[in-house]
This record gives structure tokens, sequence and C-alpha cells, in this order.
């Protein structure tokens, strides 16, 4: 069993920054992020397996960059130019074998970090 803990979230204004992080127990294939906003389905953010291919949702591309330390065990998400749609919890989730966009696939969740952008 792996257990992910997730850092980083907070209050922050549009255009403004904030960088989450998460720290698995053990070592993952595939780490990733998502989200769910009151009212809506969880939504995939982005994922990076640990050869370092990564994958992101449009409404993130060229705002959100995903790394990983493979020693450390931690996947990183700077999110850039934050917009108040961005608000929601984000929720860390891995992996063993396979990266995919659909929520159900993932192996393992973290409890998840608030991220409020304020216009």
């Amino acid at each position: 069993q792996v257990q992910l803990v997730e850092s980083g979230g907070g209050l922050v204004q549009a255009g403004g920054s904030l960088r989450l992080s998460c720290v698995a127990s053990g070592r993952i294939y595939v780490m990733g992020w998502f989200r769910q906003a009151p009212g809506k389905e969880r939504e995939f953010v982005s994922a990076i397996r640990s050869g370092g291919t990564t994958y992101y949702a449009d409404s993130v591309k060229g705002r959100f960059t995903i790394s990983r330390d493979n020693v450390k065990n931690t996947v990183y998400l700077q999110m850039n130019s934050l917009k108040p749609e961005d608000t929601a919890l984000y929720y860390c989730a891995a992996d063993r074998a396979r990266f995919s966009v659909e929520s159900y696939e993932y192996d393992y969740w973290g409890r998840g970090t608030q991220v409020t952008v304020s216009s």
C-alpha cells in the first residue's frame, strides 16, 4: 500500500502562483494530479511517468508544469497564471502500471489540498 501526502495549497490572487507537492511512501510508476470544484466532477489536471513523460489537461497547458524527483518519490505541480476557475481541491494520484486521464484507473489517492484563487 502506497500513501500519498499533498502540501502547498492556499489562497492566491488571480495571476499568482502556487507549487503543490506530493510525497509517496514508495516507488510508483505514474504520479499525477486531479482536481474537484464544488458541484463538479473530479477532473484530470496533469500526470508524469517515472521516465519523465508528461501529460496535461488542455485547460492548464502553458500555465502548469509537472515534475518529479524519483529519489524522493515526490511529484510537484507548479501552477502559474492562476485563474479563479482553477479553484478546487487538488488530489495527488498514483498508479502502479499505466497512465490514464480517468480517476477510476488510479490505485492510490491523497486526501487533497485546497487551492483558492481570488479575482
